[in-house]
């Protein structure tokens, strides 16, 4: 079966799933719209930072793979003849995910070098994070007063004379 295009989501419900550096010390995250990236960008972005950082003692983690078949059609070609032919592969990358990690013995200017480099040959704009740097509900930070637990709450508390007012006011007699 042919993939679809799909859409990646964007975690509103409590979830900071990949927001955060996880195994390194340094990371690479997308802050612009969610994108689909191929497997040639993330290469390409890959090889840049280990050239960059060449030489040195230092380990990189890929945090997302390229899992997605697409498939294209041929230019000028009459339409109801299906989907096309596979491709390439690609991923899908949501918004304020780590794509890239890296820990190991190299000063963070030279790293943040690196992942400046390497964002620059991606698509979409891309931030330098450390370890211990808040994690991102959707797109809104969490640190300080703004909590999981606050941006989980409704936004409007009503009363709870309010509230039984207006069950009474809905249900039958």
């Amino acid at each position: 079966k042919k993939t679809h295009k799909g859409r990646p989501r964007v975690h509103t419900g409590g979830s900071v799933r990949g927001t955060t550096v996880a195994w390194g010390e340094y990371g690479l995250r997308m802050c612009d719209f969610h994108r689909r990236i191929s497997a040639s960008q993330l290469k390409i972005g890959e090889e840049t930072i280990k050239r960059r950082l060449r030489g040195m003692q230092f380990r990189l983690y890929r945090r997302v793979a390229a899992n997605i078949a697409v498939y294209k059609k041929g230019n000028e070609s009459r339409m109801g003849t299906g989907k096309g032919g596979f491709d390439h592969w690609a991923s899908r990358v949501g918004v304020n995910k780590i794509i890239f990690e890296l820990k190991g013995a190299v000063h963070e200017q030279v790293v943040r070098d690196a992942f400046r480099l390497a964002g620059n040959k991606m698509p979409g704009k891309y931030e330098f994070v450390r370890k211990g740097d808040p994690p991102i509900m959707g797109i809104t930070k969490v640190s300080g007063d703004v909590t999981v637990e606050s941006l989980m709450r409704p936004r409007v508390k009503l009363p709870l004379e309010q509230t039984a007012a207006r069950i009474d006011a809905t249900t039958p007699p």
